[in-house]
């Protein structure tokens, strides 16, 4: 049965410089990277390649050694052009040039009425080899799913709130048939439902609106009502010694096409997005392509801020960094290096969820702004102001388990639901917080405490 569920609890940041449904295909990088850092719960990761070895897409390049039958294999064909590492030789990219025309390692492929006969060991198999298992994450802590779990449930949030999110049924237009085998994959792998959550503001899509054999569910409220962490939370909430399993619409896809076309197709539609660039729009490329290609004479000014993901939870990256395995979007900041006059004293029309700027703020309020990275201050000492409840719509207490993440008591931390929670579902809290505390950080060192438990 279908739930509809209705949040009111949250926050949207509201961003200038969304992307125009354009979609450019002319434009390709040549140079492509895989970033173990992009996957939470990597301790040793393991090169199978070399500088120089020439791979196709889907060949494997890496596996941890604490889950050695985990692959991670290459986005395009090509030459393994630099393996980067970083201090105490901490792997960080595995860089390819890219062949002209991608080159597919071949998987053994089935056709559509093989699909039911398949048990879920082998949909398992296929998967890792494939490299396509690392799309799975885990909840609780938001790592890379453990294949021999059973999760009570499998959820996909197929619509993105943060800002300047792009729309999954845009990227995954076409790509019904694909879609739909990948979910009939995934039914094999729990012992509960297939959830399929929706945004209810939306038209339902032709991709979306045909499916089967899935539980689907609509949301509607403010941001982070996209937050897969906070559907799960409102159908289904993590207990302990319960686990669930999280993926993406891109991944169902790919999971699909595995098995259909026996490839591991990383080609995806990004958008490139923010105030400062003159065209925001979409490119058609390759998981961990360089951005260099997309931001070339495309921005306003040069003080600039690149932003792998969105404003609230990307990864800072150079103007040649590479996009994150799980990302669909570069969000371009203009950096805020800068200090002001008065500060908050000066009247001003600011986007404010304390509504600091009074009648001005709130009259423009469903305004879109051109918002830069400066933070308003410094960090200081913690100050409640019970705010982090009001964009947190679950039934937690972020301030309390904030406090009992940084006193390192595990008995609070769990009863205080840090089960439930990822870096995303407290991200609004960090961009309000009056005290400038790295609030997304402290719970991943929250997380790793209980991991290591």
């Amino acid at each position: 049965m279908s739930k509809y569920v209705k949040l009111k609890k949250g926050f949207n940041v509201k961003l200038a410089g969304a992307a125009k449904l354009e979609i450019v295909d002319s434009l390709s990088p040549s140079i492509f990277a895989l970033k173990p850092t992009d996957f939470q719960g990597i301790e040793r990761p393991k090169l199978l390649v070399g500088e120089g070895d020439v791979v196709k897409a889907g060949a494997p390049l890496m596996f941890d050694k604490t889950h050695p039958d985990v692959m991670f294999t290459a986005p395009v064909s090509g030459e393994v052009l630099e393996i980067r590492r970083g201090e105490k030789r901490k792997l960080l990219e595995i860089k390819i040039l890219a062949d002209k025309q991608i080159e597919y390692f071949e998987f053994h492929r089935y056709s559509s009425s093989d699909l039911n006969s398949l048990s879920r060991d082998e949909i398992i198999k296929h998967l890792l080899i494939s490299g396509i298992w690392p799309r799975f994450k885990q909840r609780p802590y938001g790592v890379i799913a453990k294949p021999k779990d059973k999760p009570k449930a499998i959820f996909i949030s197929a619509f993105d709130s943060h800002p300047l999110s792009p729309e999954f049924d845009f990227l995954l237009k076409g790509q019904s048939q694909y879609f739909q085998a990948g979910l009939d994959m995934l039914q094999k792998l729990t012992r509960g439902k297939v959830h399929l959550n929706l945004d209810s503001n939306a038209e339902v899509s032709t991709l979306f609106g045909s499916v089967t054999g899935v539980q689907v569910n609509k949301f509607s409220g403010p941001h982070p009502y996209g937050n897969v962490g906070v559907q799960i939370h409102h159908l289904d909430p993590i207990n302990k010694n319960e686990v669930a399993w999280t993926v993406c619409p891109y991944g169902v896809k790919q999971i699909g096409k595995l098995f259909l076309e026996g490839i591991y197709d990383a080609s995806k539609i990004i958008a490139v997005a923010g105030p400062p660039v003159k065209k925001p729009r979409y490119y058609r490329t390759y998981d961990g392509a360089c951005i260099d290609k997309f931001i070339e004479n495309n921005l306003s000014h040069q003080n600039v801020r690149f932003v792998s993901g969105n404003a609230l939870t990307g990864e800072k990256i150079a103007s040649d960094g590479f996009i994150g395995f799980y990302d669909h979007l570069i969000t371009v900041l203009t950096e805020g290096d800068h200090s002001e006059f008065m500060g908050w004293l000066k009247p001003t029309s600011k986007l404010s969820f304390h509504r600091a700027w009074g009648l001005v703020s709130f009259l423009k309020q469903n305004e879109k702004f051109e918002l830069d990275t400066n933070t308003g201050g410094e960090e200081r000492a913690f100050v409640q102001t019970g705010v982090f409840e009001q964009v947190t719509p679950m039934d937690i207490l972020p301030t309390h388990l904030i406090k009992a993440i940084m006193a390192e008591d595990y008995d609070e931390m769990e009863a205080l639901g840090i089960y439930e929670v990822v870096e995303e579902d407290l991200a609004l809290c960090e961009f309000i917080d009056v005290s400038k505390h790295p609030i997304q950080s402290i719970l991943r060192e929250g997380i790793d405490l209980m991991l290591k438990s």
